[in-house]
């Protein structure tokens, strides 16, 4: 009743930027909270940015400095900008959030994943 639709993944070189985009669309009341998880092959899903409904921001250290979330409620978008990109940044990224439906039930979705590759 509820898909999350990400974007922008790509092949970068070392030192580059990209963009990724969430759209969440279905059977939507409110969102609450919308967040990034990357996932390495062999490795465990982990957050390293997430944003609130209020636009309060959370980010992994390794991520500090380098990249920003943000979000467009009257899209219900999230975005992900990524500068800086390191060789280890590269994963498949998750998108993640926690809506609310019509009843007040608060539900965990995820998107499909976009391959983020940063490589000379």
């Amino acid at each position: 009743q509820v898909q999350l639709v990400e974007s922008g993944g790509g092949l970068v070189q070392p030192g580059g930027s990209l963009r990724l985009s969430c759209a969440a669309s279905g059977s939507i009341f409110s969102i609450n909270s919308m967040g990034w998880y990357p996932q390495a092959p062999g490795k465990q899903r982990e957050l390293v940015a997430d944003i609130s409904s209020s636009g309060s921001t959370n980010y992994a250290d390794s991520v500090k400095g380098r990249f920003t979330i943000s979000r467009d409620n009257a899209k219900n978008t999230v975005y992900l900008q990524m500068n800086s990109l390191k060789p280890e940044d590269t994963a498949v990224y998750y998108c993640n959030a926690k809506i609310y439906d019509r009843v007040g039930i608060l539900r965990t979705y995820w998107g499909q994943g976009t391959q983020v590759t940063v490589s000379s």
